[in-house]
């Protein structure tokens, strides 16, 4: 089971949801263990720089959108790395606050 599978099912059904992610691959913006809210996700989010809940080859994740190129986003982490693209089906939240 994913650590994100009740976020996830909240975010389904239009509901605001909040997360403790672990792990340092968003260092600098999500600290490890901090209170990330999220809500779902709009057209206008998706957009380059934006912390998602995201599912990426089978894994999820809460990383940035990198790079967009019409309906496709680039995710990755604050470190360098690359996830790889997604469709905008794969994203399902955004965050809007995140707090130590």
């Amino acid at each position: 089971m994913s650590w994100a599978k009740y976020a996830k099912e909240a975010l389904r059904r239009g509901e605001e949801t909040q997360i403790r992610p672990r792990g340092h691959s968003m260092k600098g913006k999500v600290r490890d263990g901090a209170l990330v809210t999220l809500r779902p996700i709009t057209p206008a989010d998706l957009q380059t720089g934006a912390i998602v809940l995201v599912r990426v080859g089978g894994r999820d994740y809460l990383h940035l959108i990198k790079a967009v190129q019409g309906e496709r986003y680039l995710i990755g982490n604050n470190r360098g790395g690359i996830n790889g693209w997604v469709g905008p089906n794969a994203i399902y939240g955004v965050a809007i606050a995140i707090e130590a």
